[in-house]
């Protein structure tokens, strides 16, 4: 399997801080990555700068052949292929299910309106939502809208998608719902970063396990590594169910 992400020596600073420290990590095709830690150990920074969302102070990455760190980056062509799901949904409250979806497609693609609408009908059946399409994001439970938010993503076809805490603002019930959707996308084969908290979920689903503290890579391996943690940090974080 071919590497689609890869950082070498990533550090960042937000003023005095310094957020990063030499974050180095590679994902191949097909790989589902799970990053976990505290508060504050610097695990949504790294995956915000994989799409571009935070500039680096030094070190390199590439993502799906695009040089990140270049000042010559084609963000909008690194997003053609690099989707992001964060916590907050960010749908646009007086557009419909379907036109929320059919937005970028349209507008970044441009993709005739009626093969965006048969593209968005193609997504919501991929996250158990095809009855959806004409509601509002206000009709929508918090679930639902995640999901949504899931299937706006994959309307561009990404070959990489990243989730940061996307269940983090939601009840168990609707949490489940979001990882089901996750969770099928990881058998068929998509590339996935994910920042999460659910232990369980990185188990069962992720192909390596990353624990970041205080800025760096901590300890990464297999999910494995959760029931035999190599430090006292990882042991702790475990033990308090973080």
């Amino acid at each position: 399997m071919s590497v689609v992400v890869e950082l070498r020596g990533l550090h960042k600073r937000f003023g005095a801080v310094e957020v990063l420290k030499g974050v180095s990590l590679s994902v191949r095709r097909g790989e589902v990555v799970a990053i976990i830690g505290r508060s504050g150990s610097g695990k949504s920074t790294a995956l915000r700068c994989i799409d571009a969302l935070e500039t680096i102070d030094s070190g390199e990455i590439e993502v799906c052949g695009h040089r990140v760190h270049d000042s010559a980056l084609d963000r909008a062509q690194l997003r053609r292929d690099v989707g992001i799901v964060f916590q907050s949904y960010n749908l646009f409250p007086h557009l419909t299910v379907a036109e929320n979806i059919m937005l970028a497609p349209v507008q970044v693609k441009k993709l005739p309106r009626e093969q965006a609408r048969q593209l968005a009908d193609e997504v919501l059946a991929r996250v158990g939502l095809s009855d959806k399409a004409n509601h509002y994001p206000e009709q929508l439970s918090g679930g639902q809208a995640q999901r949504v938010a899931i299937a706006r993503s994959l309307a561009m076809q990404p070959q990489v998608m990243l989730f940061d805490e996307v269940t983090s603002a939601l009840d168990p019930q609707l949490t489940g719902e979001v990882l089901e959707v996750m969770r099928q996308l990881a058998q068929q084969g998509m590339t996935m970063v994910l920042v999460t908290h659910e232990m369980a979920f990185a188990r069962q689903v992720a192909t390596q396990v990353v624990f970041m503290h205080q800025g760096r890579v901590w300890e990464q391996g297999p999910p494995s590594l959760l029931d035999h943690p190599a430090t006292e940090e990882l042991r702790a974080f475990i033990a308090n169910g973080l």
